[in-house]
């Protein structure tokens, strides 16, 4: 049984999590973290870390990136592992989380979909065989309540195509601004965010004649709360050290 403590508790994904996990007999939520506590729903969520004292495992984090110090700090003081699901963090802090990983076992993936990273595994194979006579373009739609641009899964899919060519690739954002062809050695990220799109990537390898494209649709959150579940599973009762989508997938 896998005792987790869920950060975030009362938001979608936190409600999301908390649904599925009543149905898997090896996870069980033993309390929560959130702005606000709560006494509505079948676990106690505290708002001040300090009292709380059951007794965990790992933590998931679906939290904010506001919240990024208080949950790494935790973790690290209890030695709990964790999981790392929240979007938007900053250079700085993915450095902390890294450096954390020296302490207590840290899982982190830009997506928790197994979707999507099947989706980057194919991408860079798809790059690797059509080589530079193909044109990459990211594309990414979510709900206009998104607030981070480009999303970090559309990031973690151009870093891994970059990572693939040697880093030879420059980003390019926005182009309405600088009239001149398309550069070759560029990959292009746009945006979409409108209604309630959950989370959709297309990755579009265009050449002369043709576009092979490779795209991921996410019907549902329960997708990412699903990943974050099996990373709890996976995690628990690792060393310390960092993991990824990657480690969980290979173990499968």
């Amino acid at each position: 049984m896998t005792k987790v403590i869920l950060s975030g508790a009362l938001g979608r994904m936190g409600q999301a999590i908390t649904r599925l996990a009543s149905n898997d007999s090896e996870i069980e939520i033993v309390c929560g973290f959130d702005i606000a506590e709560n006494k509505d729903i079948s676990y106690p969520v505290f708002c001040d870390y300090s009292k709380c004292d059951i007794d965990a495992d790992v933590i998931i984090d679906f939290s904010n990136p506001s919240n990024f110090s208080n949950v790494l700090n935790y973790a690290k003081e209890k030695k709990l592992g964790l999981v790392m699901c929240t979007t938007g963090l900053t250079p700085e802090q993915r450095a902390e989380l890294s450096a954390a990983a020296s302490e207590i076992p840290v899982f982190f993936s830009a997506n928790m979909s197994l979707g999507i990273n099947l989706l980057i595994d194919l991408a860079k194979k798809a790059a690797a065989l059509l080589g530079e006579n193909f044109d990459i373009e990211i594309i990414e739609k979510h709900h206009n309540q998104k607030l981070d641009s480009p999303s970090g899964t559309a990031l973690a899919i151009a870093d891994a195509l970059n990572e693939a060519a040697d880093n030879s690739y420059e980003y390019v954002y926005d182009r309405h601004a600088v009239r001149k062809k398309r550069d070759k050695k560029e990959i292009g990220l746009h945006a979409v965010r409108g209604g309630t799109i959950v989370g959709d990537h297309d990755v579009i390898f265009a050449g002369a004649d043709e576009v092979v494209t490779i795209s991921h649709h996410a019907a549902s959150r329960d997708v990412f709360a699903n990943g974050a579940i099996k990373a709890a599973h996976f995690l628990c009762g690792k060393p310390a050290g960092f993991y990824s989508m990657s480690d969980l997938v290979n173990s499968i």
